[in-house]
């Protein structure tokens, strides 16, 4: 024990002075909240119009101090990735950490420099706060700790892939862009937050965010038995997916979205087939239904379909008129887009779990409905569009003018195709596109140049094409000409043979539909243009062809606006026949792969209600 030295305090009288403060007056000073600091972390502010309830918050909060409310009032867009939830805070659990604000998408979310809040012990609730822009107490208050480039844990630009350049490109079908390797998969996988916006986005709710989180970890394999939990036609959409999830990705909304589509390609090009095979036979039912489904058309609806079906344990024969599976995918799709190997290792996967696929045998010839109607369980009509629509407009009855649809046929099917030194696209989507950069590297190839150009009614900002599709067509010397209506096809009078196509009459496009939303394009004639080109290609849209149900099975069928009507499983109003794919749902590779999914499930209750009767 330490002696003290009462001289070093004062002495020991030293404490009585505290008796000359008895008699003095007291003095109150007012006790009031001190500025904090500009970074300080108090109470939550959140911006309820940056804000799309993606969750993001709550799932990286380790104190669980965060509950997404539901909005009703606010709207809710899953194909945008905009949910109708907001972030409640419960300040007996908050710790202040930031992690909410640093990895919030949007930056919605900050702290503000309020750290006062009273309330009586009885009202705890009070310290679960559903913060908006004004803060925890309604009135405007400073931003503390806030989204910055020094506390952002949001990687925003996207890890770049490898392409050809536009003049390597331009003279061959070569694939265009090279795919990740694995450090840059796993970089890119990397800036995925975890959302799930892309899986309500998605037409088959596909697992993105567990096949992403599995190529981050380092493995493959994983990732592509979360991408077949979904789809079967991986290499396929790792390619041309119209990529809905990453539209409604979180991350776009500051940054680039995650390459959802190009990370499913990784996976899928970076396991061996043969290993692809083994994981999509996993789950397959070890006993047969002993029913029989026939499907026909061998495109992504009917083959996910068949491969739904075959793994719950029903004999599955598919109906294809065409050489090769694939439907428009083969057939309407670029090889430097789709190669054609890849479509192969899809269709091998689905083949080799027992699906039977009859090429080269066309329903309405070589088998009829009736006879499929009698010897299947049921049926499930998947014919794509193969028919391409006429703009009707003078001359375009020619010989001389083309169907995009058919034209990709015939480049996809090796045909020889004469193409001339000049030509003319109708058409702003992506068939649009797709012929025009056909045609530009056939030009290449046989004259050394290209002389493409694109008219379409609607203006750039409203065309249907892919931007990436308009870009990299534009690269490769394809002109494209916005809101111009075609009007005629012109012609060159020849004595021995059919007219030559001498080019296109367009008009200025004032309006596309009427103030009904009815398709009624109004024009300025006075702005008119000749667009020269030996061929014209019509690229306005497709139907199906539809003859081969015969006329009985037609008659006997519901249509509504020219296509078969069916209910929200793809079930037309005869118990035995389900319809799904472009004919029902239009050109989409992953809308068709959902209907499969969707019509598939209808067939395995009916057959298991038929199988329970019995």
């Amino acid at each position: 024990m330490r002696d003290i030295d009462y001289k070093d305090k004062g002495g020991v009288l030293n404490p009585l002075k505290n008796l000359s403060f008895f008699g003095r007056k007291a003095v109150t000073v007012p006790l009031e909240p001190r500025p904090a600091s500009a970074n300080y972390r108090g109470f939550h502010l959140n911006d309820w119009e940056t804000c799309i309830g993606c969750s993001t918050c709550q799932k990286v909060c380790d104190n669980a101090a965060i509950t997404m409310v539901r909005i009703p009032d606010l709207p809710e867009d899953p194909v945008q990735g905009i949910r109708n939830l907001r972030p409640a805070i419960d300040y007996g659990r908050c710790c202040w950490c930031a992690l909410c604000v640093d990895l919030c998408p949007t930056g919605s979310i900050s702290l503000s420099r309020e750290y006062v809040h009273t309330c009586l012990d009885s009202e705890l609730d009070s310290y679960f706060v559903l913060p908006d822009a004004k803060g925890i107490h309604g009135t405007p208050y400073p931003k503390g700790w806030a989204k910055s480039e020094d506390a952002d844990l949001v990687a925003l630009e996207r890890e770049r892939m490898e392409e050809l350049e536009p003049a390597e490109r331009i003279g061959h079908f070569q694939e265009i862009v090279a795919g990740y390797d694995s450090n840059q998969a796993i970089i890119e996988a990397s800036r995925c937050v975890q959302c799930g916006m892309c899986f309500d986005a998605c037409p088959t709710h596909m697992n993105a965010p567990e096949y992403i989180r599995a190529i981050w970890k380092g493995d493959p394999e994983q990732a592509v038995r979360e991408i077949y939990r979904t789809n079967p036609f991986a290499h396929t959409c790792g390619r041309v997916c119209t990529h809905r999830c990453e539209d409604a990705c979180s991350v776009g909304h500051r940054g680039t979205p995650i390459a959802i589509r190009w990370l499913k390609r990784y996976a899928m090009d970076a396991v061996d087939h043969e290993r692809v095979k083994a994981i999509a036979a996993e789950g397959k039912a070890r006993f047969l239904s002993g029913k029989r489904v026939a499907v026909v058309g061998a495109g992504p609806a009917g083959l996910t379909a068949a491969f739904d079906l075959v793994k719950q344990g029903h004999e599955v024969t598919v109906l294809e008129a065409q050489a090769k599976a694939g439907g428009m995918v083969r057939y309407g799709i670029p090889d430097y887009r789709m190669p054609p190997d890849r479509i192969d290792r899809d269709v091998d996967v689905i083949t080799s779990l027992g699906v039977k696929i009859q090429y080269q045998t066309r329903v309405g010839k070589d088998v009829t409905m009736a006879e499929l109607e009698r010897d299947y369980d049921a049926v499930i009509l998947t014919i794509g569009l193969w028919m391409g629509r006429s703009t009707r407009i003078p001359g375009s009855d020619s010989p001389r003018v083309k169907r995009a649809v058919t034209l990709l046929r015939d480049v996809a099917d090796q045909v020889k195709v004469s193409i001339p030194a000049s030509v003319v696209v109708i058409g702003g989507g992506n068939v649009a596109m797709d012929v025009a950069r056909t045609v530009a590297r056939l030009q290449k190839q046989t004259f050394g140049a290209v002389k493409v150009t694109v008219t379409a009614l609607e203006d750039l900002e409203h065309f249907l094409a892919d931007p990436q599709e308009i870009k990299e067509a534009r690269e490769e010397g394809i002109e494209i000409l916005d809101a111009r209506g075609p009007q005629e096809i012109l012609f060159k009078p020849r004595k021995y043979e059919v007219d030559k196509v001498h080019g296109l009459r367009t008009w200025r496009v004032l309006s596309i539909f009427d103030d009904q939303g009815r398709f009624a394009p109004r024009y300025d004639e006075a702005d008119e243009q000749i667009h020269e080109g030996e061929m014209v290609i019509e690229a306005i849209g497709q139907a199906a062809e539809v003859d081969l149900l015969g006329e009985d099975l037609t008659e006997r069928l519901e249509w509504m606006r020219g296509r078969l009507k069916v209910d929200g499983q793809g079930r037309t109003n005869l118990p035995w026949l389900w319809a799904a794919g472009d004919m029902v749902r239009g050109p989409d590779v992953v809308s068709a792969v959902a209907d499969g999914h969707r019509v598939a499930a209808s067939i395995n209750t009916y057959l298991s209600i038929q199988e329970d009767a019995a």
